[in-house]
């Protein structure tokens, strides 16, 4: 066996290697929350469709953990050889129809008929979102499939129109919007270059104790100890003004404040106090 025959035999299976680990590295992108830190203009923006997040790896549909969705061969046979990034999809408030779906074994073909597939990314290409864009929205329109559609993706000036838009998406039952910063390459896992933006919930809570500042606010109120209708407690720092961590709502008293969703303990996502409660 010649040494050029082993370089040769090893360039050839390194390459194979890459090619695997490239693969079987691939992990979905994920949202940050949205805080207008950069403007507007330098986003693509599309509505958040809440349904199931499904990847196309150009021969199977996966979750964004890997796992396989078992679809009808009907709704992926004519998908492109290409990987696509969506969500699975039945209309507004219909999640539960869908996750249902998209974790059966056996796929029942006659309920698929009600999904979409929602796309809104070409993940294995190397160009900014902009051109991927462009990419898997040309892609679809040449497939033409009933069932698989592009995302539309919005440009705008400035937060105004942003927020007319956001508003519009809320008030159809939508659940919020999605802003790609659109300069930006694919990346996996939890980025800045995608941001999310989803409408606040308000409630209150009552005033259980004030927490003493730190930093800049020691000897004033750092945050407020407070407990929710159904005997949850935590604490709510962000909102509170000057003024009001120097004179605090009353203990026993009841405040607003707005959140997003709650996590698997009961309490609510990035608390943010709004005010006292008016007691007239």
């Amino acid at each position: 066996m010649s040494i050029r025959w082993i370089l040769w035999a090893t360039f050839v299976f390194s390459l194979m290697n890459v090619a695997v680990a490239e693969t079987a590295s691939y992990s979905a992108q994920l949202a940050k929350r949205y805080q207008a830190e950069l403007p507007v203009s330098f986003y693509h923006v599309s509505e958040k469709y809440d349904g199931v997040r499904a990847i196309w790896d150009g021969k199977q549909l996966k979750t964004r953990t890997g796992n396989v969705i078992h679809a009808p061969t009907w709704f992926i046979e004519n998908l492109p050889k290409k990987w696509l990034d969506g969500e699975l999809w039945a209309g507004y408030n219909n999640f539960a129809y869908v996750s249902s779906l998209a974790r059966r074994r056996v796929p029942n073909s006659k309920n698929w008929q009600q999904v979409s597939y929602m796309v809104f990314d070409a993940p294995d290409s190397t160009q900014p979102f902009s051109q991927r864009y462009l990419q898997y929205d040309h892609i679809l329109k040449t497939t033409d499939l009933a069932h698989v559609k592009p995302v539309i993706q919005h440009r705008f000036e400035n937060p105004r129109q942003l927020e007319r838009f956001f508003n519009n998406v809320v008030k159809k039952g939508g659940e919020g919007v999605m802003l790609h910063l659109s300069s930006a390459k694919h990346t996996g896992g939890r980025t800045k270059n995608l941001l999310k933006y989803k409408p606040y919930q308000d409630a209150e809570a009552k005033v259980i104790a004030h927490l003493p500042g730190k930093g800049r606010y020691i000897g004033k109120t750092g945050a407020l100890l407070v407990k929710s209708e159904s005997g949850i407690e935590f604490k709510i720092g962000s909102g509170l003004s000057d003024k009001e961590r120097d004179s605090p709502p009353e203990i026993g008293s009841i405040v607003s404040f707005r959140h997003q969703g709650f996590t698997k303990y009961g309490k609510p996502r990035f608390a943010v106090f709004l005010r006292p409660k008016a007691t007239f």
